[in-house]
């Protein structure tokens, strides 16, 4: 290793170290921080539909939120898969602005008007979307040092959420027809493309230019070249369980309190949706603290599992108190907060996956870790829908409709004793 390349010298955009460094580098941080700034940015434009449904109903007679938020998540959950592998073979500083300059060309797109450029312009989104969180992960697990990966990770999802809250509110004010801006919702779209325009360009100054992790992976492209690093993935074990961890202890907060979470509080406990809503609010304030907070815990203490099951532990608890204690009995939105704060335990299989697997794969890891949580919201977000039915009015059909969620996470804790501990004080 050349003295250029040890992880004591002064970073340089021209060139990515041969080893992970041991001390945070200023460069460095910046360059992930554009990652999570693109993590906040598409989580700010994936929410923007949802707040905009009055006006797209008035300009196409229907908004098509659910055929555009469907294939946007099958585009997102595939292309997984393919971002992994173009950030082990060619690097952040190739793959990165790429992928922030597709979502803003998306966001064009969309802001043209009609249904198929939204409909299109929000699927061409979701093929560079993906790259933010695996992208974000890559550049904390390549150029940062090992022993924060999980705070990085954790303050990577914190940011999405954040942008979550920006894509809903800010959204609103500036379309309201009431408010004090009245702006039509195609140049809000036309705002969030020149965004993106602006951070792919940023990003491609500051992203150290990097060609991926390993040479072999720069040959020839052939179908054995590409496959080669999903076999190493998919043939691990631990791979599985960190996937499927982590999908797991996702779902309850994100089908259950996000998805069905107002309802059961409107029609079982019998508030208002008002309440409701105020009350499911919590669940994403709370991971904008948990995630962040359990990442750097596990990172001091330099173990996962621990936090992994500690974490899991309490959301098992959150869940049942919100599923069989009647609203009033405990504090207002404290079952919300703490299930919020404790699902930031999901966060912690994203850091194990890339430890339980060779550095060269840590992109593709990524990607076929969001891909595993994912298909695990694929498979139980219509179960739940289907033991749902057409009731939904009673408590009695909540408890049954969220069943296999709590069962998810009491396997989720099973599984995590068989993860391999792969913190910082076990290697060492």
């Amino acid at each position: 290793m050349s003295a250029s390349n040890t992880p004591s010298a002064a970073p340089q955009p021209q060139s990515a170290p041969a080893g992970q460094p041991q001390k945070i580098q200023p460069l460095y941080v910046l360059a992930w921080f554009l990652c999570a700034l693109f993590y906040f940015y598409q989580y700010a434009i994936r929410s923007a539909p949802g707040i905009m449904q009055d006006e797209l109903t008035q300009a196409w007679g229907n908004s098509h939120l659910g055929l555009m938020i469907a294939s946007y998540y099958i585009v997102y959950a595939l292309a997984a898969l393919a971002v992994g592998v173009l950030l082990d073979r060619y690097g952040a500083h190739a793959t990165m602005p790429v992928g922030i300059a597709v979502t803003s060309v998306g966001c064009l797109i969309f802001a043209q008007g009609s249904v198929a450029a939204g409909i299109g312009g929000y699927v061409i989104q979701a093929l560079g979307a993906i790259c933010a969180f695996v992208g974000s992960s890559y550049v904390a697990a390549r150029y940062l040092p090992a022993r924060t990966l999980a705070l990085f990770v954790g303050l990577t999802q914190c940011l999405g959420m954040a942008g979550a809250a920006f894509g809903s509110k800010p959204t609103r004010i500036l379309i309201d027809p009431a408010g004090s801006f009245h702006l039509p919702w195609q140049t809000v779209w036309l705002g969030f493309g020149v965004i993106g325009v602006c951070l792919a360009i940023a990003t491609w100054f500051v992203m150290p230019r990097d060609s991926g992790d390993s040479s072999a992976h720069h040959g020839h492209l052939s179908t054995e070249n590409l496959l080669r690093p999903f076999k190493i993935i998919f043939g691990n074990p631990q791979s599985w369980y960190a996937g499927i961890i982590g999908g797991l202890l996702f779902v309850p907060t994100t089908i259950g309190a996000l998805g069905w979470g107002a309802s059961m509080l409107n029609k079982g406990e019998h508030v208002s949706m008002a309440f409701a809503a105020s009350d499911i609010s919590m669940v994403p304030i709370g991971w904008v603290i948990g995630c962040p907070l359990l990442g750097w815990i596990s990172d001091k203490i330099g173990r996962r599992k621990p936090v992994l099951i500690g974490g899991a532990v309490v959301l098992l608890a959150a869940a049942l108190c919100a599923l069989y204690v009647p609203v009033g009995v405990m504090p207002r939105y404290s079952v919300a907060l703490v299930m919020g704060i404790a699902s930031g335990a999901a966060m912690i299989p994203f850091s194990a996956m890339k430890e339980v697997n060779p550095p060269e794969v840590k992109g593709t890891a990524a990607g076929v870790m969001n891909f595993l949580v994912f298909g695990t919201t694929g498979v139980l977000s219509p179960m739940v829908s289907a033991l749902m039915g057409s009731g939904g009015d009673s408590m009695e059909v909540f408890h049954r409709a969220f069943l296999p969620l709590v069962i998810g996470i009491v396997v989720a804790i099973l599984l995590a004793f068989r993860l391999r501990e792969t913190g910082w004080a076990v290697q060492k």
